[in-house]
């Protein structure tokens, strides 16, 4: 779910005050980096934002990109999640309802979804286990519907009629 323009500039304004609450340099490198982020509307992988910062014209190293990333983290403006690629993958944090993610085992995509119903069963389920819920990440591994409609090519399409001057038997 891409943040609106509002939401990402007052993510942006939050890192900024998070820097200088630290003591930390404001500097057009983490601003960039930390815009790139919160105008996203995928969960990105470093590489991804090295690629969106050379595409703006932004020269910031992959050093400045990492640990821009890990104060994105440790000032909750961001989250990490590892779906099993061998890397991480960010997301913005803004305060909205928890979400989930389907992760598509072949393609990469990850989709963002809310479900209310599962948001009230997991603590039950915690319950009844007598286990205290205190938080929760839910990942759905499985395929995709364009991956779905690959593996599915032609089946569902009509036969071709026989070429002119043959007959079909």
């Amino acid at each position: 779910m891409p943040l609106s323009r509002d939401e990402g500039a007052a993510l942006l304004e939050r890192f900024r005050r998070y820097l200088r609450e630290h003591h930390l340099p404001v500097t057009r490198q983490r601003d960039a980096v930390a815009e790139v982020l919160f105008r996203s509307d995928d969960h990105l992988a470093v590489e991804a934002i090295e690629r969106r910062l050379k595409e703006r014209g932004a020269r910031v190293g992959t050093a400045t990109v990492y640990r821009t990333l890990e104060l994105l983290l440790e000032a909750g403006l961001a989250r990490a999640h590892d779906f099993g690629e061998g890397y991480r993958r960010f997301e913005p944090m803004p305060a909205r309802p928890h979400h989930g993610h389907l992760v598509c085992s072949r393609c990469g995509r990850v989709t963002e979804f809310t479900n209310e119903s599962l948001e009230r069963i997991l603590p039950i389920v915690a319950d009844e286990h007598a286990f205290q819920h205190r938080r929760h990440r839910v990942e759905i591994y499985g395929l995709c519907r364009d991956c779905r409609q690959r593996d599915l090519g032609d089946l569902g399409a009509p036969a071709a009629a026989p070429p002119f001057g043959t007959s079909a038997r």
